[in-house]
């Protein structure tokens, strides 16, 4: 059976996370940030990283100097899974 959430469950989820957008393949959420400076973009990804190892859920992480985009999808369910959803809001408590 697969934890992969339904369009309207994906939708209700977001609905706690705005800065969360749904991809247009509907197969994973992104994120935006845009820093002020490169060294504060790598720092925030490197504590990202820290909770994805702790967490064993790894995000897509694309730096472009001080803007980065978080990508999260439950690549061996093949969408978005509730651990997805827990990553993002971890994700949200080390930037907001």
């Amino acid at each position: 059976m697969s934890d992969v959430l339904r369009d309207e469950e994906l939708a209700q989820a977001l609905k706690k996370h705005p800065e969360w957008e749904i991809s247009d393949s509907g197969k994973e959420i992104y994120r935006v940030v845009e820093f002020e400076e490169f060294t504060e973009a790598i720092d925030c990804v490197n504590d990202i990283a820290e909770i994805a190892e702790e967490a064993q859920h790894h995000p897509d992480i694309d730096i472009r100097y001080s803007k980065v985009t978080f990508r999260l999808t439950t690549h061996d369910e093949g969408g978005v899974t509730p651990a997805d959803i827990e990553m993002a809001q971890r994700i949200d408590n080390l930037i907001d």
